[in-house]
């Protein structure tokens, strides 16, 4: 049984803006700031907004790549086994081990296994998985609202400030919350 931690709340503040412009000014305000962003939502992708969160490059385009490689050496090698060794049959006198008669189909293949791994690897590394609703931090995020979130890190944190900074920089609304996380 595995054991569960609680941790103590935490006080997290949520800037929600109405411009993409003005939550990249925000993010970029807060990570100057040595504030410790949890996340940012908007309704659309926004240009930049992983250069102002300072967020390291994805991974995934190698996961994809990964994945195209084995399913085209498993492709190649399925090929070879059913023409060469399981089922030999002589087409137009070529030989049963014809390499380049396999590049077309094993291209497919590879695409097929890098696009549907892809998006595999990508649900599950965000762990979203089939039936969980998502949790928005706001009603109006996935309409017209941009919303970035900041957490207390430590004592250095004055919600005063930060809640000024948000007002200075264009927010509509500034929320206060208190969260606990669970460790497992």
């Amino acid at each position: 049984m595995a054991k569960t931690y609680y941790t103590p709340n935490r006080r997290q503040l949520l800037g929600v803006f109405e411009t993409e412009k003005a939550i990249l000014a925000a993010t970029r305000a807060a990570r100057e700031g040595r504030y410790r962003i949890v996340d940012v939502h908007t309704p659309y992708a926004v240009h930049g907004l992983d250069r102002a969160m300072g967020l390291r490059p994805s991974r995934l385009p190698w996961a994809a790549l990964l994945l195209g490689f084995i399913g085209a050496a498993f492709k190649v090698w399925f090929e070879y086994w059913t023409t060469g060794v399981s089922w030999p049959i002589d087409v137009g006198g070529k030989p049963f081990d014809s390499l380049p008669a396999f590049v077309p189909v094993t291209f497919e293949v590879m695409v097929l296994f890098a696009g549907v791994g892809t998006v595999f690897t990508f649900l599950i590394a965000r762990r979203l998985l089939p039936g969980r609703s998502a949790r928005l931090p706001h009603p109006d995020v996935t309409t017209d609202r941009f919303v970035i979130i900041l957490e207390e890190s430590d004592a250095a944190f004055d919600p005063v400030e930060v809640k000024a900074l948000f007002r200075t920089l264009g927010a509509v609304e500034v929320l206060e919350r208190e969260t606990s996380e669970v460790v497992r």
